[in-house]
């Protein structure tokens, strides 16, 4: 009997120090874990950015809202991370970026450089920077979610309706111009995005194209005008020629490449294909050919319905065929190509504002035509008589 209170003490003294072991490696995960997250902060410049106008997120509350990152969550990959879907405790829609790569240090790097350049960053043709994450190894940055995906995306599906009008591809093609308007021009240092591609434009709900990623972007310090690359950046088929060949980056890089974009909107063709008729010619000489020899409309992605469409269409192939220009100087500023795309744009929605008005007004006259018969139909004799004598007295007046 002894022994068997003996072997049921020691069993409980057993149970007893295992839970007291478990206790404290959990108390030390959490105070590592902890400490962890303190140390990343600090690393990150969570002092300084603290007190910037941009929220930061704990790292929790990111895992949860994508799901841990679940591939099903994921948005698109590039060059330096994945961004992924996620939903906010409050029911906001964000879209998390995170950067990949084991080199710390470089990945730090592109996270310093990138919010350095969105935090200062505001305009409506940009998607916005929500906040960041510091508690991670490598920050993440959260932005706000545009919800209807990329124009690549709707140029590409031909199953998207946004496209099927000439007035909607006007707009968005504005809507980018501005976008880089505002970053060449507006935005203090100037910016040159660096990789302009319709990957790189997101549609919003009311499909407002917004300029998005700007991994390989770089601020131009005051006095500045061109910057020289240690390593080409960008995606292969809208990259600036001249770029490629010397390695200097301007802002008349980014108009080539929306040169490209624009070329891509007309054409519904991507910009490294063949093009549609099986020849084997980049789809920029391709185009340029067939602007050249009076064949634009033969290799259209829409159809005009009138003649003012037709020469929209025309001004704004033009208007793409000089962004494409071998030599950046010879190419228009984005300034002068916003200017001229919102000149063209104003122009549609005056047609569009003056047919609808013409339509209304010939239902009208219609209805008010009818009705006056129908009125006439229906009157007395002494009726009409009254109704004569009203007139000429008006007349007489």
């Amino acid at each position: 009997m002894q022994e068997y209170h003996i072997r049921d003490n020691l069993h409980h003294g057993t149970v007893a120090t295992s839970f007291s072991l478990v206790i404290i490696c959990l108390l030390l995960y959490i105070i590592c874990t902890k400490r962890r997250k303190e140390k990343n902060f600090k690393e990150n410049g969570g002092k300084f950015l603290k007190n910037q106008r941009v929220r930061i997120f704990n790292e929790a509350e990111l895992v949860k809202a994508t799901n841990n990152y679940a591939d099903v969550q994921k948005l698109g990959e590039g060059g330096f991370g994945s961004v992924y879907k996620g939903v906010l405790a409050d029911n906001t829609l964000v879209a998390v970026k995170k950067f990949k790569g084991v080199d710390k240090a470089q990945m730090n790097e592109e996270f310093q450089k990138e919010i350095g350049i969105v935090s200062q960053v505001n305009h409506k043709n940009v998607v916005k920077l929500l906040g960041l994450c510091l508690e991670t190894k490598v920050p993440l940055l959260v932005y706000e979610l545009i919800s209807n995906g990329t124009l690549y995306k709707h140029i590409h599906d031909k199953g998207s309706q946004i496209l099927a009008s000439w007035s909607n591809r006007l707009r968005i093609a504005l809507d980018i111009a501005l976008a880089l308007n505002y970053l060449h021009s507006l935005a203090d240092p100037p910016i040159i995005h660096g990789d302009v591609k319709s990957v790189n434009i997101l549609l919003d709900n009311n499909y407002t194209a917004k300029i998005a990623d700007f991994g390989t972007s770089v601020l131009i310090s005051p006095g500045q005008t061109n910057i020289l690359a240690s390593k080409i950046q960008g995606t292969f088929g809208y990259l600036d020629p001249e770029y490629l060949m010397t390695g200097i980056l301007t802002v008349q890089s980014d108009v080539y490449s929306f040169g490209v974009v624009l070329v891509e909107l007309l054409t519904g063709e991507k910009p490294n294909s063949i093009s549609s008729s099986g020849e084997k010619q980049h789809i920029i000489q391709h185009f340029i050919s067939a602007l050249e020899t009076n064949n634009l409309f033969k290799i259209l992605d829409l159809q005009a319905t009138d003649e003012g469409e037709m020469d929209e269409i025309e001004a704004v192939a033009e208007l793409a065929k000089a962004c494409l220009n071998s030599m950046g100087v010879n190419r228009p500023t984005i300034k002068q190509v916003s200017d001229r795309l919102a000149m063209l744009n104003d122009h549609t929605q005056k047609s569009w504002t003056q047919q609808n008005s013409d339509e209304t007004d010939f239902l009208l006259g219609e209805t008010s035509q009818s009705l006056r018969k129908e009125a006439d139909h229906r009157m007395t004799p002494s009726q009409t008589v009254i109704s004569f004598q009203i007139e000429n007295y008006t007349d007489s007046i």
